[in-house]
C-alpha cells in the first residue's frame, strides 16, 4: 500500500513537467527532432499514465470519450481547414506562403497550425484507443 501512495505522488509531481515536455517538441519541431506526432503521443501518454495510476473511471472525468471523439475530429479539422484555407487564398492545397503577406511568415503559421492538428489528432487518437482497451474487461 506504501508503494502506491508513493507511485500516485511521484506522478502527480511529473505530469506538469511530462505537459510542458511535451509542449516544448510541439513548438521546436520545426526546428529541431519533434513535431506535432511525438508531441501528440507525449501528451496522451501523460493522460495515460494518469489512468492508470488514479483510475480509467477518474480519467475519464478528466477527459471524457465524448472530448476525445472531439478532439480528433477538431485536429482533422484545423489540418483540412490550413490546407482549404491556402486554396481560398490562391495556394495550392497546404500551400502555407498564401497565408500571409510575406511568404515566410505563412511558412511559418502554416506548419505551426498544421502541427497542432496533427497534435491533438493523435493525442486524442492514443487516448481513445487506451480507453477502448481499458474497457473490454468491464
Amino acid at each position: 500500500m506504501r508503494l502506491d501512495v508513493v507511485l500516485r505522488v511521484v506522478t502527480k509531481l511529473l505530469l506538469p513537467f511530462i505537459l510542458v515536455f511535451g509542449l516544448y517538441v510541439q513548438f521546436h519541431g520545426e526546428v529541431g527532432p519533434g513535431g506535432g506526432f511525438q508531441a501528440g503521443v507525449i501528451v496522451a501518454a501523460c493522460i495515460i499514465l494518469y489512468a492508470i495510476m488514479f483510475g480509467v473511471d477518474r480519467a475519464m472525468r478528466v477527459l471524457s470519450v465524448k472530448a476525445v471523439e472531439k478532439m480528433i475530429s477538431l485536429g482533422v479539422l484545423i489540418f483540412l481547414g490550413t490546407g482549404v484555407a491556402g486554396m481560398f487564398m490562391g495556394g495550392e492545397f497546404l500551400n502555407y506562403s498564401v497565408l500571409e503577406h510575406d511568404p515566410v511568415g505563412g511558412q511559418h503559421l502554416g506548419i505551426t497550425l498544421i502541427e497542432l492538428g496533427v497534435l491533438i489528432t493523435v493525442s486524442g487518437t492514443m487516448v481513445a484507443i487506451f480507453y477502448a482497451f481499458a474497457g473490454r474487461g468491464r
